[in-house]
C-alpha cells in the first residue's frame, strides 16, 4: 500500500476516534486511537521490511527474499529513511548467494543513508569483503577503517579483526605467488 494512502487512512481513523470520544463512546474511541497509531507506525516502519528482518535473523533467506520481493516499488511503498535499509537487506541476502553481485546493494544503501552506526559498519565491512575478493587491498583497508570507526559499540569488532587477519594472509599469498627473482616461487 502506498504511503500517502496510509496517512489518509490513519487520519480518517483518528478523526473517527475523536468523533466517537466527543459523542461519549470512550471505549471505541480509545480503540480507534490505538488502531490509528498502528497505521501511522506502519508508515515509518513498513511491515514487509520488519517481517523480512525477522526471517533474516532466523536465517530463513528464502522467506526474507520473498517478503522483500513483495515490495514492488520501494520509492512509493517505503518511507525515504528506509530506502537504505531496503538495499542493505537485499545486499545481505545477495551476499549469501553471490558476494560479488551484492556490492551494488551495499553501495546504494550507503548512498541513501543508514541512521544506525552498526548498520553503516556492516555495509562497509561487507564492501571490504567484496574488495578483498577483487584483490583491491587499498580500498578494502579504507573500508575496514570506516567500518571500525562506525562500529562504536564494538558489535562487529570480532568480524573486523578476522577480516584484517584475512587481509594479512592475502599479503602472504601474494608474496608467495609473486616472489622474488622473477621465478614466481619462493625459494627456501
Amino acid at each position: 500500500m502506498p504511503n500517502f494512502i496510509r496517512i489518509i487512512l490513519g487520519a480518517l481513523i483518528l478523526g473517527a476516534a475523536i468523533t466517537l470520544i466527543v459523542f461519549s463512546y470512550w471505549g471505541w474511541g480509545i480503540l480507534l486511537i490505538f488502531i490509528s497509531i498502528l497505521v501511522f507506525v506502519t508508515y515509518i516502519f513498513n511491515e514487509k521490511m520488519l517481517i523480512a528482518q525477522w526471517f533474516l535473523r532466523k536465517e530463513n533467506m528464502e522467506k526474507a527474499e520473498a517478503w522483500l520481493a513483495s515490495i514492488k516499488n520501494y520509492e512509493k511503498e517505503l518511507f525515504k529513511g528506509q530506502w537504505g535499509y531496503y538495499h542493505l537487506l537485499l545486499g545481505l541476502i545477495e551476499s549469501r548467494k553471490s558476494p560479488m553481485k551484492s556490492e551494488k546493494f551495499f553501495k546504494k544503501a550507503l548512498s541513501f543513508g543508514l541512521t544506525m552506526d552498526h548498520n553503516i559498519a556492516l555495509a562497509n565491512l561487507s564492501l571490504a569483503g567484496v574488495e578483498m575478493g577483487k584483490r583491491n587491498k587499498r580500498e578494502a583497508q579504507r573500508l575496514l577503517k570506516e567500518a571500525e570507526k562506525a562500529d562504536k559499540n564494538k558489535l562487529l569488532a570480532e568480524q573486523i579483526k578476522m577480516m584484517k587477519g584475512q587481509m594479512s594472509m592475502l599479503d602472504k599469498t601474494q608474496m608467495v605467488r609473486g616472489g622474488r627473482g622473477g621465478s614466481g616461487f619462493r625459494q627456501f
